[in-house]
């Protein structure tokens, strides 16, 4: 009996190794592609480094590539700004919800999942008029610069990432019991403020981790949205670049689908959602002392 376990234990880790093996090809071998054509000597012949010495160069990418850079430091920017407002919308909504009108769970589910069902060409008709709007504003207010500005797109990369921001914190919310700890805070004294930045955010950490992580990844990689608004960020850079240097564009392609991937990564080294800051775990002593 034993001898058959273990022969079923076998079987399992063969087929598992497998499939890794089979998935880390499939992903390993376009990079390992793009790696040969950006090592590629002049007219194809012979290996060269020189493309990466280009790229590691920051003050000649800035100077020779101003595309490159500006794309760069554009996606950084918007990444950051999508991650803040993502969070600030999405964390105390779900909280408030879940804690006030638990009826509307459903409905905030629908509403952070439609963007799945409309194609990023649909959802850019459809906020072109309320762009039109907003730089028409900001413009009579704040002046051209800051209208024209390329970070406006992170209200509609928010748009793009709630699917997947939602599901990440839905499930860390799901693993606590938010009621009874903004309950047990409230009635030490504790503001909604403080509940929420003490209490709830901390027991949220991995949550908020991972929805930030694959909110970066998304804009990071997002190209069509920026495109067909005219604006440039990293994926429209590497574009325009493909046309003059197609192996800068290639290097800088396989430089940001490695960080995607290591981002990704990252993701399952994070702390446990459950386990929260000293406060919470105070509160958690006294609820079951009393």
């Amino acid at each position: 009996m034993s001898g058959q376990r273990a022969r079923i234990r076998r079987r399992q880790r063969t087929f598992r190794w497998g499939v890794v093996t089979l998935v880390s090809a499939f992903f390993a071998l376009p990079l390992l592609g793009m790696l040969d054509f950006t090592t590629r000597g002049p007219g194809g012949v012979g290996r060269s480094g020189q493309t990466w010495r280009t790229l590691a160069d920051f003050g000649a990418v800035a100077t020779d590539y101003p595309t490159l850079n500006d794309g760069v430091v554009t996606s950084v920017g918007l990444a950051v700004l999508t991650v803040a407002v993502m969070l600030l919308l999405l964390v105390p909504t779900m909280t408030w919800v879940r804690l006030r009108v638990p009826r509307a769970q459903r409905l905030v589910e629908f509403v952070c999942l439609l963007p799945l069902t409309v194609p990023a060409i649909v959802l850019v008709v459809g906020l072109s008029p309320i762009y039109t709007w907003l730089t028409g504003w900001l413009r009579y207010f704040f002046g051209t610069a800051i209208s024209e500005s390329t970070l406006w797109l992170s209200l509609a990369y928010v748009v793009l990432v709630l699917p997947y921001s939602y599901r990440a914190i839905d499930a860390g919310l799901r693993s606590i019991d938010v009621r009874t700890l903004s309950e047990a805070a409230r009635s030490l004294g504790a503001g909604w403020p403080t509940v929420m930045w003490r209490i709830i955010l901390p027991n949220l950490r991995s949550a908020v981790l991972s929805a930030s992580f694959l909110t970066v990844a998304l804009v990071l990689g997002e190209f069509t949205i920026a495109n067909l608004f005219s604006r440039n960020n990293l994926q429209v850079a590497m574009y325009l670049l493909g046309k003059s240097d197609a192996q800068i564009s290639v290097a800088v392609g396989l430089v940001s689908l490695v960080f995607a991937f290591l981002i990704l990564f990252a993701m399952s080294f994070v702390g446990s959602a459950g386990q929260g800051g000293a406060l919470t775990r105070r509160l958690r002593s006294r609820k079951e002392s009393a």
